[in-house]
């Protein structure tokens, strides 16, 4: 299975090499993105899975701040038991252009020691930017993904994570964020991947479309257009241009193994220079049996038990492949299909043709 997999990795590239894509998929306008809120609230109504309060001192300081707002003063000395109350963070994405009155989702962490979010509501929490501003207030019941039963044996057992949950539009948008988009300035494309290939043609595209020298790369990442002044027709002119096809550049040649899950992924432009590979594995089996020995008859001694060791080793002959001058990716899947190699087989061959100078293209390690 594992060699299958290999195969369709490494041949995902070829099918997609030469196809177009448009300017809203590689790029992304300068000053139009999203950003993070974060905020800090209870969560209430949970059954019996809430902070340990005794170790947990500022859910107790918290729940006293709130009472206060509303006028009740809890007395001094008094030890609260609040399994039913847990301290949350709070995390959501603030999208550009989001105007007050939107909602958000939100994500709700514990961060103590509560066992379960499972049931519980959280309460009325605002969300704060960067900068310490108020964005967005979060409020409403928690949907928790985990469970977990627990026996009177003491056996337990858990699916997915109970400490977070997450709240469908459970945030709503107070402030907006300031933007100038509509300040009357060139707009500017970032490419999502830096590629001097790809930024030329970008400029070139949108020069084929609307005369010469209105859109100009600055950079391998950046592209200036001229833009109108009207905010209306400043929409228009980038829901026109966002749509426009381009091929992205090739690119650069790389080999990216994932040693923990045995995932290697070969890019297109890879090629060998002539190269002669051979790779076998020793194998070491050791056996360990017990014999009886019995003491000759009328003789002096006792019965006993010998242990019997056997050693074996075994070495596996795999054939050697060549390598042709200018060797490509097809070139390198029948190879390694030819002498059976695993994940790890090829991993070590790989990195034994970096090391011989003979891969030509960047070996990634993740």
């Amino acid at each position: 299975m594992w060699r299958r997999l290999i195969i369709i990795l490494i041949s995902l590239p070829l099918a997609f090499s030469a196809q177009a894509e448009r300017i809203k998929d590689l790029t992304s306008v300068a000053g139009v993105r999203a950003n993070q809120l974060i905020g800090y609230g209870l969560v209430v109504g949970l059954d019996g899975t809430g902070d340990q309060t005794t170790q947990s001192p500022f859910t107790v300081q918290s729940f006293n701040s709130m009472l206060k707002q509303f006028g009740i003063t809890v007395p001094e000395g008094t030890r609260m038991q609040m399994k039913n109350v847990a301290a949350v963070m709070i995390q959501a994405e603030l999208p550009a252009f989001a105007k007050p009155g939107q909602t958000l989702d939100v994500t709700v962490s514990s961060i103590s020691n509560a066992k379960s979010l499972r049931g519980g509501s959280l309460l009325m929490s605002s969300l704060k930017g960067l900068d310490g501003k108020v964005y967005a207030v979060a409020q409403g019941n928690l949907v928790v993904g985990g469970f977990g039963a627990t026996g009177n044996d003491g056996s337990n057992i858990k699916v997915n994570i109970q400490s977070t949950g997450r709240i469908p539009s459970g945030a709503i948008v107070e402030r907006m964020v300031d933007t100038n988009f509509a300040a009357g300035q060139p707009i500017i494309f970032n490419l999502h991947r830096a590629d001097f290939t790809t930024a030329t043609r970008v400029a070139k595209s949108i020069n084929d479309l609307l005369g010469p020298d209105t859109a100009r790369p600055l950079d391998a990442v950046s592209i200036m257009v001229d833009a109108p002044v009207n905010p209306a027709h400043r929409v228009d002119f980038l829901a026109m241009l966002e749509n426009l096809d381009v091929k992205p550049g090739e690119e650069a040649a790389k080999v990216i193994i994932n040693s923990r899950t045995g995932t290697i992924v070969v890019g297109q432009n890879v090629r060998v220079s002539p190269v002669a590979v051979t790779h076998g594995s020793l194998t070491v089996s050791v056996s360990e049996s017990l014999t009886v020995s019995q003491p000759n008859e009328f003789g002096q001694g006792q019965t006993v038990v010998v242990p019997n060791s056997r050693v074996e080793v075994t070495e596996e002959t795999n054939p050697m492949f060549k390598f042709a001058p200018g060797a490509s990716l097809e070139d390198i899947v029948k190879s390694v299909n030819t002498v059976g190699a695993s994940p790890a087989d090829l991993m070590a061959i790989l990195e034994a043709l970096k090391q011989s100078g003979a891969l030509k293209a960047e070996l990634v390690v993740i």
